[in-house]
């Protein structure tokens, strides 16, 4: 399989009193938080281009840009699902959307970038030393 608009991947999970924006310090109620949200559409999108991949290639998150329209309490079950729209040389933009049991919850714009992973590590690992 190769890298091609129109791939897509999905993430589930459950509202859990740990990903809560009270537990998350996002906000001061226990109902789904944002980051969570969020980390669950990074999570589609990864698996969106996952067996696509070459061997050591990955993919970072870069951008993200979306809204999150409705609060999901503790105990429903909460997806995220990813669409490939667009390739821009090294450049993955994804649609992204957010669901509970109800509906629709949040959505937007999400990027990652194509790495090298052995690369990658290397440069992170320069910044630490001193």
């Amino acid at each position: 399989m190769s890298m091609q608009i129109g791939l897509v991947g999905r993430a589930e999970a459950t509202v859990t009193e740990s990903n809560t924006a009270l537990a998350m310090g996002s906000g001061l109620l226990p109902v789904f938080a944002t980051p969570a949200m969020v980390a669950l559409m990074e999570q589609a999108a990864v698996h969106a281009c996952q067996d696509a991949l070459e061997e050591g290639q990955g993919t970072v998150g870069t951008h993200l840009d979306i809204s999150h329209d409705a609060a999901t309490p503790v105990g429903m079950a909460v997806r995220a699902e990813a669409e490939l729209t667009a390739i821009e040389g090294r450049q993955l933009t994804f649609t992204v959307r957010a669901f509970d049991e109800v509906g629709m919850i949040g959505s937007g714009t999400h990027q990652r970038f194509l790495i090298d992973n052995e690369r990658f590590l290397q440069k992170a690992q320069k910044r630490g030393v001193k």
